[in-house]
């Protein structure tokens, strides 16, 4: 057996010395140098501090020179300058805040509900053929069905009240976490199973050593859908007989055609997704930087 395997491991080397001969023959006797100029970088290149705002400060640009040149009409797209003017009349008198202190309350709940739920779902799923075959049919089912689609039942089982709107943010949230997290999971490669089970880990300490970090990259991406899908489902449910938050205060604004309230409302959501997406991403770079990818 040894001369066997002494053998192929020679015939490995002959084989891989032609190979990387014929790949370099410029290293032969009689052949100049190459000296063509290296080819240009193929990648996206280094990364730039703050290059994530670039987009968004030329989408403000491009808002406040359609605004100075009469392109938009203030009256259906107030202004830059006049939404910052509104906003500050609003945090002065206390309204944004209060409001935004509400719409922040409801999305961490239907978030963290909604994450618990996918992960463990994922967890049982993943690690189970028979929870597989429970839960992910009616995931996917559910997957199919808009979770703002509900909402006539959900008023009619829960009521318009807080219950309802943290239950719609989580049925929004849970599923893409449990289907990012679930491709993770599965996508984990066997011969870390057999190691673990070659050195005698327990099931929990394969979930926590083997599992859970084999996972992490699926189930950052998941949460990266999921907290827009927070912010989605929060601006439907808000504008539903609701007393407080920002989209019971935009709705109230289009009431009185009050324009630029109304486009606050829009600023502060899609600011609050941006930095809540850039968060995760942080938090994914950090986690996951032994990988080598062209993000990294």
């Amino acid at each position: 057996m040894s001369t066997l395997t002494d053998l192929r491991s020679t015939q490995h080397s002959e084989r891989a010395g032609h190979q990387l001969q014929a790949l370099t023959p410029d290293a032969k006797v009689g052949h100049r140098p190459d000296e063509r100029p290296l080819a240009k970088r193929l990648g996206p290149g280094p990364r730039r501090r703050h290059a994530a705002a670039l987009g968004p400060v030329v989408l403000v640009a491009a808002w406040a020179a359609g605004s100075a040149t009469g392109l938009l009409d203030p009256r259906t797209m107030s202004a830059p300058w006049t939404v910052v003017t509104t906003a500050g009349e609003l945090l002065a008198d206390g309204r944004l805040q209060t409001n935004l202190a509400v719409s922040a309350q409801r999305a961490g709940l239907g978030l963290l509900f909604g994450l618990l739920i996918g992960v463990l779902l994922a967890l049982v799923s993943g690690l189970s053929r028979l929870g597989e075959s429970l839960i992910d049919g009616p995931v996917q089912i559910k997957r199919a069905i808009p979770s703002l689609a509900l909402l006539p039942l959900l008023i009619l089982w829960l009521g318009i009240g807080e219950p309802m709107k943290v239950i719609t943010i989580t049925l929004a949230v849970f599923v893409p976490i449990y289907l990012q997290t679930h491709a993770g999971l599965r996508g984990i490669e066997s011969k870390y199973v057999e190691l673990a089970q070659t050195v005698g880990l327990s099931r929990i300490a394969f979930v926590r050593k083997v599992i859970l970090p084999g996972a992490l990259p699926g189930f950052l991406l998941g949460m990266r859908f999921a907290v827009t899908g927070a912010w989605l489902s929060l601006v439907v449910v808000e504008q539903i007989n609701s007393t407080s938050g920002i989209g019971y205060m935009m709705e109230l604004a289009r009431t009185y055609g009050q324009t630029d309230i109304i486009v606050v409302g829009l600023v502060l959501y899609g600011l609050l997704g941006l930095l809540s997406d850039g968060l995760v991403q942080l938090v994914q770079r950090r986690a996951l930087s032994w990988q080598r990818t062209l993000n990294s």
